[in-house]
């Protein structure tokens, strides 16, 4: 049977890669009457590159240009899934009809302000480097299938996790809601919406400002500012996934493009390295391809 959740996974492979050109105008078939048989309903891999144009640091108004390979499979029942730098796996299977269940652990890194040269702003960039942290922990979730139609799903899930590097000693939450959708046999979309919590530690190493820096002239130097943990951001995030083979349930070659917008908020968008020398309105774009065995 066709599993939408599956298919929205392994179309996200693709969410930040390579520029695209264009395309050959051609007649979509339209979705079959009954379910069929997919690529997803056993093993596969898929794999994808992608250029992502984002901002230069949590908070800065400066973006960057960078190159992301991402990889998405299920192999015995086990199932991985992509998360910002990192994996999360699947230890659930997926049932024949029905609601659906997620559970296992995930691994990201992350390189906040963690390299010198990727901080546009020089003000911000004279308070140092930060140290990458490695975030292990877990991701649960729930799926609800054939809501206005046999082939969508509403998917609600919840990545939680702890850096075990010593970087910001700290843990993020981060609940999201996804609709996906085939908007015919060649093209699908997923729509998300999430909020991330951080603790009193993430939010100390990446938002308080000290009351002095040596560095830089007294005109640059920002107020000194002490952040504590709670909500840090919410946003909403839209892809659309394109098949070049006309067919998104037999695997090849697809496109993605993907477009988002979070807003800081509470201690992440008062400190001065976003009120003053950023922005709390955080935009995200991505062009990618990504290719399914």
């Amino acid at each position: 049977m066709v599993r939408p959740a599956s298919i929205a996974a392994a179309l996200l492979i693709s969410v930040s890669a390579t520029p695209v050109l264009a395309q050959e105008t051609q007649v979509e078939e339209p979705l079959p009457a009954g379910p069929p048989e997919t690529v997803f309903d056993g093993d596969f891999l898929s794999v994808g590159i992608g250029v992502g144009y984002n901002a230069s640091y949590s908070g800065s108004d400066d973006y960057n240009i960078n190159i992301l390979p991402i990889v998405q499979a299920s192999f015995a029942g086990i199932k991985v899934n992509p998360r910002p730098a990192g994996l999360a796996l699947d230890f659930i299977p997926d049932p024949d009809e029905g609601i659906g269940f997620s559970a296992g652990p995930m691994v990201r890194l992350r390189s906040d302000r963690a390299d010198v040269d990727d901080i546009n702003d020089d003000v911000v960039a004279a308070y140092g480097e930060l140290d990458r942290a490695v975030e292990l922990g877990g991701s649960v979730g729930v799926s609800f299938p054939k809501l206005l139609h046999p082939y969508d799903s509403l998917s609600v899930n919840l990545d939680a996790a702890w850096d075990v590097a010593g970087a910001h000693g700290g843990m993020y939450w981060s609940p999201s809601v996804t609709y996906f959708s085939p908007l015919s046999r060649a093209t699908a979309a997923s729509l998300s919406l999430s909020t991330t919590f951080v603790d009193d530690k993430f939010a100390d190493y990446y938002y308080s400002v000290p009351q002095f820096n040596t560095l830089l002239p007294d005109e640059n130097v920002l107020p000194g500012f002490q952040a504590e943990g709670g909500m840090q951001s919410y946003g909403v995030n839209l892809l659309l996934a394109h098949d070049l083979s006309g067919d998104v349930t037999d695997g090849g070659l697809s496109l993605v493009g993907i477009g988002g917008w979070s807003k800081l908020v509470n201690d992440a968008a008062d400190t001065p390295f976003t009120s003053i020398r950023g922005n709390n309105d955080q935009y995200f774009v991505a062009l990618g391809v990504g290719y399914t065995f």
